[in-house]
């Protein structure tokens, strides 16, 4: 996976986040984007968390909005996935794809 090496869960938040779009992407959603795709129970620490991870590698940006009146005046930090996210979900993909190659039981190619 070249040297951007990602976890699952990473990986996880960086789909849910290029899923949501910018406009739409923050904590909140993303826990509900995974646990709806993936059926898994997601904990907002644990994307926080994975965020904090993201942003100090470069493959996410995080940026306060405007504060919302329906949050009580709280602002959200919004999420938006920059060109090495990118690059290494595609880096990931292809690392999967390449272990499951020639596994004709998991849909491998024989």
């Amino acid at each position: 996976m070249g040297k951007r090496n990602l976890g699952e869960f990473e990986l996880l938040v960086l789909l849910a986040v290029l899923q949501l779009g910018e406009e739409d992407a923050y904590a909140v959603s993303i826990v509900d984007e995974i646990g709806q795709r993936t059926g898994r129970r997601v904990r907002r620490a644990a994307v926080y968390t994975a965020l904090q991870r993201l942003e100090s590698k470069g493959l996410v940006a995080t940026w306060l909005g405007e504060p919302r009146p329906e949050r009580g005046g709280k602002a959200r930090r919004s999420v938006r996935v920059e060109p090495a996210g990118v690059e290494a979900i595609r880096e990931a993909q292809s690392a999967l794809r390449n272990m499951w190659k020639d596994l004709p039981g998991l849909g491998g190619v024989g």
